[in-house]
């Protein structure tokens, strides 16, 4: 069954009103300062929202239910680990984010270690970001070609014009209001699909809980212990230590999430957004594998084979079984969470591109450089963050070009969607946390031996990742311990420090 003209109505009304909300969000954009921070005026609540709502893709939702239907809850040990990273970042990064004006979390390895660190935590960010997010463009070609029947070449340029239109234009702000909006459509309709779902199966709950037992599919925790086994991906130990390990990394010195924790009106209402956040992703995923579960149910407790891929199983019902109407409704919040990924990758990408590799003088930031160090500054270099249009022009030039290369990274075959994204950032994660902690740890850490240490870190998880059979989860743990050791031992090994501390 495909789609009805009911349903193509309700995807339009809804492609067509978030993109046209974002854009109207430029009114009012002057600054540097508006376009990657959104002015610092979001509230908590919708920057847990978009939180959220970015770190939640279309790999989620269309792999997670895929996890459980072939195996079972034991991924929410990892999301538990998602808690404990959240305390860390609260306690260990977020105060030092929050000591000066920044626009990037690279900014603040500039003031520790210079610019040629900088640069090398920005291009590693950029690699990684860039990767994984055509892993979760790619996603979004599976949901689309289920439902319309559509390539996935137009589905995929589709979705990124639409994405580019109004994060061009309205940048953060479109970026975390479009998210607040995206997050509210998608939760719903999930929570919808599992009443239908719970509906739709003979014998409702008892059915699930029968099927469910006789597989064990129930079953969350695992306290056996494997760095090598398959089977013991998702363990108890590999969930606390890995997916502590992978949340320090990705929302303490990926820029993208970063980038909204630095939006916050302060470091109070940050902290609040990220634990907030926190408690909304475990409900979420708790949800999306309940549902894996009532879809192996709803499909009659198959077969399951070792070694396939079930990414489609979500998708298909959706097409499938759901009425005329919420189908449409369904296939929109599936769009919605791909558009929410894809604006906040590509407003960070320009944030990282622009700030910390463009020559800043005569800008805004260069300005407000000058005001902090107590230089005299003329009448243009009072107003603090203001910035020429050319600059302002640029941030949406590169903007535009980042969507290019995502929509070409889009085409991409990837394999199994959920693992492969998380896999990706994981290999290079590991490097930036090691690093990250150099700088908040030790005091004696220099320029020349974080990246000595990072280097080496790179060397080591490449090594790990193609010529042993450590399980993903343990890369971002293994990555980070490799930095930080050859990174104080090198700083240690160089003389004293010479560098800033934070």
């Amino acid at each position: 069954m495909r789609l009805t003209p009911l349903d193509l109505v309700v995807i339009a009304i809804y492609l067509a009103g978030i993109t046209l909300f974002g854009i109207a969000l430029r009114k009012g954009q002057t600054t540097v300062r508006d376009y990657f921070l959104g002015g610092r005026t979001a509230p908590w609540w919708a920057l847990a929202f978009s939180i959220v709502a970015t770190e939640t893709s279309t790999l989620t939702i269309v792999g997670t239910p895929a996890l459980a239907f072939a195996g079972n809850l034991t991924f929410l040990q990892l999301v538990l680990g998602y808690l404990v990273g959240r305390v860390a970042i609260v306690l260990i990064f977020l105060p030092s984010y929050f000591r000066g004006e920044y626009y990037t979390a690279y900014q603040l390895m500039e003031k520790r270690f210079g610019a040629r660190v900088k640069a090398a935590a920005a291009s590693t960010f950029l690699v990684t970001r860039a990767l994984a997010e055509g892993v979760r463009i790619a996603a979004i070609g599976i949901v689309v070609q289920a439902a319309l029947g559509t390539g996935q070449r137009m589905s995929i340029l589709l979705m990124v014009t639409l994405v580019l239109a109004y994060t061009f234009e309205g940048g953060m702000k479109a970026v975390i209001w479009t998210d607040v909006i995206q997050f509210l459509l998608y939760f719903s309709c999930s929570i919808a699909a599992f009443f239908f779902l719970l509906h739709a199966i003979p014998g409702g709950w008892s059915t699930v809980a029968h099927a469910a037992a006789a597989t064990n599919k129930f079953r969350i925790f695992d306290f056996s212990f494997s760095f090598t086994n398959p089977a013991k991906t998702y363990t108890f130990w590999s969930g606390m230590v890995g997916g502590t390990f992978l949340t320090m990394a990705s929302h303490g010195t990926d820029q993208t999430i970063v980038q909204r924790l630095l939006a916050a009106k302060s470091e109070r209402e940050s902290k609040i957004a990220l634990m907030a956040s926190g408690g909304i992703i475990l409900f979420q995923f708790a949800l999306f594998l309940v549902l894996g579960t009532m879809l192996y149910a709803w499909h009659g407790a198959p077969a399951i084979h070792s070694g396939l891929s079930y990414d489609s199983v979500f998708p298909d019902f959706i097409v499938s079984a759901l009425p005329s109407g919420m189908r449409g409704l369904m296939i929109a919040a599936i769009l919605a969470i791909a558009m929410s990924n894809a604006s906040g990758s590509l407003n960070s990408l320009a944030a990282s591109s622009v700030v910390d590799f463009q020559e800043l003088r005569g800008s805004g930031l260069y300005l407000l450089a000058l005001k902090r160090e107590g230089k005299p500054s003329g009448k243009e270099e009072t107003k603090t963050g203001n910035v020429p249009g050319r600059f302002l022009r640029l941030s949406r030039w590169v903007t535009l070009g980042w969507g290019t290369v995502l929509a070409l990274l889009g085409t991409l075959k990837w394999g199994p969607m959920l693992e492969a994204g998380l896999t990706i950032a994981s290999i290079t994660f590991g490097i930036l946390l090691g690093l990250f902690l150099l700088a908040f740890l030790l005091r004696q850490a220099t320029a020349s031996g974080v990246l000595i240490g990072m280097f080496v870190g790179l060397v080591g998880i490449l090594y790990i990742h193609f010529r042993t059979p450590l399980l993903w989860t343990w890369y971002v743990p293994a990555g980070t311990a490799i930095t930080f050791v050859a990174g104080a031992i090198a700083s240690y090994a160089g003389g004293p420090s010479d560098t800033a501390p934070v």
